[in-house]
């Protein structure tokens, strides 16, 4: 059975940032709400009640982030994700004591902060572990199994990590950079990665495989829909 979609709360005073959040966000299958200050987002946590928390530390009016999740601490223990512009070590370390999980300066790539919001929602138990299906292509999230026209596929954590990326854009061209960033976490990596784990896969994946995985040359990779 598969799970609900995990709930997403995103508090930022920033119209534009948000609605740019929110786009993101939702692209990934998650539920999300949006709110621009701290009384409001107190409110979602009653009505939305999100899995995980997107906060910017400086609000443009009401307590700021850091006084919201001292707040949102007292009540509930959702992982929290703190945006801002300020990167000196006393900023990180007054985030990080009140509570947060991890903490991106802006400004940010948008697949970072997709990569991270995966790796909390997995590490607390709260992903949404569905299943993705991409013609005779059928990932088990949850139960991390892969399989090909009903045959299993004996693949590696990062293989796995991999193609379940490009199946959540399937369709749509995934850099090497942004490949990067949601399977290793980190996009300063050599991007011969990518590369050679695509040409592993390929081979796993038989005689479709370079037609299921499209190469778009000097952009990156595609999983086509059949």
């Amino acid at each position: 059975m598969t799970q609900p979609s995990a709930r997403l709360l995103v508090v930022d005073d920033d119209a534009s940032l948000r609605d740019l959040l929110v786009a993101a966000l939702e692209r990934e299958g998650w539920l999300v709400a949006a709110v621009a200050d701290a009384t409001a987002a107190e409110q979602a946590m009653e009505s939305f009640q999100p899995d995980l928390a997107v906060l910017d530390i400086h609000l443009g009016h009401g307590v700021d982030g850091l006084t919201l999740a001292k707040r949102i601490r007292q009540r509930n223990d959702l992982p929290l994700i703190f945006l801002t512009e300020q990167t000196s070590v006393e900023h990180r370390l007054a985030g990080f004591e009140t509570g947060a999980d991890d903490y991106l300066p802006k400004p940010f790539v948008l697949a970072e902060l997709v990569a991270r919001v995966r790796a909390l929602l997995r590490r607390s138990g709260k992903t949404s572990g569905g299943v993705l299906e991409v013609g005779g292509l059928k990932i088990d999230e949850s139960g991390r199994r892969a399989t090909l026209d009903g045959e299993a596929l004996d693949l590696t954590r990062i293989e796995f990590e991999l193609l379940t990326a490009l199946a959540r854009q399937a369709g749509h061209v995934a850099s090497k950079s942004t490949l990067l960033t949601q399977v290793w976490g980190f996009d300063g990596y050599d991007q011969n990665l990518v590369e050679v784990h695509v040409s592993s896969l390929r081979r796993k994946l038989g005689t479709g495989g370079k037609t299921l995985i499209e190469t778009v040359r000097g952009v990156g990779y595609v999983l086509r829909q059949p």
